[in-house]
C-alpha cells in the first residue's frame, strides 16, 4: 500500500490553502509575471522561490499536503497568455517544486505529500476574478453532488 493510502487511512490529512492569495501577499510584480498579469503559474519559472517559500511555510504550519500552483496550467488557459508552448514545462516545474520542499519537510513518522491542482472548469484567462466569466460545463458525472 502506498504511503499516502496508509496515511489516509491511519489519520486525517491537511491540505495547504489558497495558493493565489499567498503569492498576493508576497507582492510579486509585473516583471515577475514575465507582464502577464495574473498569471501565477508562470512563477515557477521567473520566480521558484516565491513559490517554495508558500509549499514550506504550509508544511511549517502543519499541511501533510501541498498542491502545485497548476491550478491554471491548462493549454487551454496557457495560451491566453502566450505559454500554451510551455504547458508541459511549467506544469513539470511546478511538481518539481512541491516536491522537492515535501521531501525537506518528511520525515518516516509524518511523510508529506504533493498532489496536482487544476480548475475543474475552464475560464478564459481574462475573464479571471470576474463574476462574469462563463464557466464550461462539466459531464454530469464529474458534478459535485
Amino acid at each position: 500500500m502506498s504511503d499516502f493510502l496508509q496515511t489516509v487511512q491511519e489519520r486525517v490529512v491537511i491540505y495547504d490553502g489558497a495558493m493565489g492569495t499567498n503569492i498576493q501577499k508576497r507582492n510579486p510584480t509585473l516583471d515577475d509575471f514575465w507582464g502577464k498579469e495574473n498569471c501565477s503559474e508562470v512563477l515557477v519559472l521567473s520566480r521558484p522561490d516565491i513559490i517554495r517559500d508558500i509549499h514550506a511555510d504550509f508544511f511549517q504550519a502543519g499541511c501533510d499536503i501541498v498542491e502545485t500552483n497548476t491550478f491554471g496550467g491548462s493549454r487551454i488557459v496557457l495560451g491566453e497568455f502566450n505559454l500554451a508552448d510551455r504547458t508541459h514545462e511549467i506544469n513539470v516545474k511546478a511538481a518539481q517544486l512541491a516536491r522537492e520542499v515535501a521531501q525537506q519537510f518528511s520525515t518516516k513518522d509524518k511523510p508529506r505529500f504533493v498532489a496536482g491542482s487544476l480548475k475543474q472548469r475552464v475560464y478564459s484567462a481574462s475573464a479571471r476574478g470576474s463574476k462574469c466569466a462563463m464557466p464550461v460545463p462539466q459531464p454530469p458525472s464529474l458534478r459535485c453532488r
